[in-house]
């Protein structure tokens, strides 16, 4: 072999492993400190595209399940609120027995079961004015889903309208508004409590249930089947203080079952829609779950495989930087040559 001094190319080659080994030590720095093979796009293009989009569908599921929990809370509290109504509305079934069943009360006792029922009245309407994080719980006039804004939201029971009614919708997959979506009720609580009374020709009082009735509002004369033409009226158990209260003789026991009835309907409804978005919730959790895997699959480095890497490439470096030191001496052979 040739002797040079101004080329030493076994110097170089060596120099340049070093650089090759010193890089992918580097890299297994790099994998070993944050746990995932793919640290920069450098190293698998292709990969990381996948993994930023399973990312992005996994937290985009997380604001699904978080929108589904919302949901949830909503009608649980709802259904708090709809509980007490029905206590509510018990109570007034038991204060009209009491006021106008037992002969021995006196003017004085009936008025002081008028006055709590007046109370009872103010409790239902406070309970209807209730909101969730500044979101109303119960409907009043429909305009969340664009409906008309004057319009009445009203309970029709198991034959409700969707325009009478009052949704939110709750969107549950990663599509948003393309994927699939839950309609939460807020219950249409004062068309609920909200009755027909009238008085017939004869000057007798008749109340009737109404499962269709706004809350307010005129309807029209009807005749009540024995011939005689009643002028009905709607009035409501949901009275603001210092409103027009119903006293006991402007309801009946019918009306109050008929009232509870309603009640037990809107609460069955709630707990429709509660069952499902907590599967909806629970579907959530195991795709995030199953996503997660998919991913770690990906993009998590293999500990033990990559320290076998980092101790070869720890070894290969400091071979390459011991053969650079000797490459460098061999020079010395040719300025040792006779003069």
């Amino acid at each position: 072999m040739a002797l040079s001094v101004s080329s030493n190319t076994a110097a170089h080659r060596a120099s340049a492993n070093l650089s090759l080994n010193q890089s992918r030590l580097q890299r297994s720095f790099d994998r070993i400190s944050t746990g995932k093979r793919l640290t920069y796009a450098v190293h698998v293009p292709g990969s990381l595209a996948v993994f930023m989009n399973l990312q992005a569908t996994i937290n985009r599921m997380g604001g699904a399940q978080n929108n589904v929990e919302d949901a949830i809370s909503f009608l649980e509290i709802q259904d708090g609120m709809l509980d007490s109504v029905g206590k509510i509305i018990d109570r007034m079934s038991e204060l009209k027995g009491l006021s106008t069943h037992d002969l021995i009360k006196s003017a004085q006792n009936r008025a002081s079961y008028n006055n709590e029922l007046r109370d009872l009245q103010a409790q239902f309407y406070d309970i209807s004015q209730m909101k969730f994080n500044g979101v109303s719980q119960f409907a009043g006039h429909i305009k969340e889903d664009g409906a008309d804004a004057s319009g009445q939201a009203v309970f029709g029971g198991a034959g409700q309208l969707s325009d009478k009614d009052n949704t939110l919708n709750i969107y549950t997959s990663a599509e948003g508004a393309e994927g699939s979506k839950v309609s939460v009720h807020k219950s249409v609580l004062l068309s609920d409590l909200t009755f027909i009374t009238a008085f017939d020709n004869d000057g007798g009082r008749k109340s009737v249930g109404c499962k269709t009735c706004p809350a307010g509002g005129e309807l029209e004369a009807r005749n009540n089947g024995d011939g005689n033409e009643t002028t009905p009226f709607t009035a409501t158990f949901a009275t603001q203080s210092g409103g027009n209260f119903l006293s006991l003789e402007d309801i009946s026991v019918g009306v109050t079952a008929h009232a509870l009835e309603n009640v037990a309907f809107l609460r069955a409804q709630d707990g429709g829609v509660h069952l499902r978005l907590a599967f909806n919730s629970d579907s959530l959790v195991s795709q995030k779950s199953i996503m997660r895997a998919a991913l770690g699959r990906m993009i998590d480095v293999d500990m033990a495989e990559e320290t076998t890497n980092l101790t070869k490439h720890s070894v290969l470096s400091q071979s390459a930087e011991s053969v650079i030191s000797q490459a460098n001496s061999h020079t010395d052979i040719d300025l040792m040559l006779p003069r």
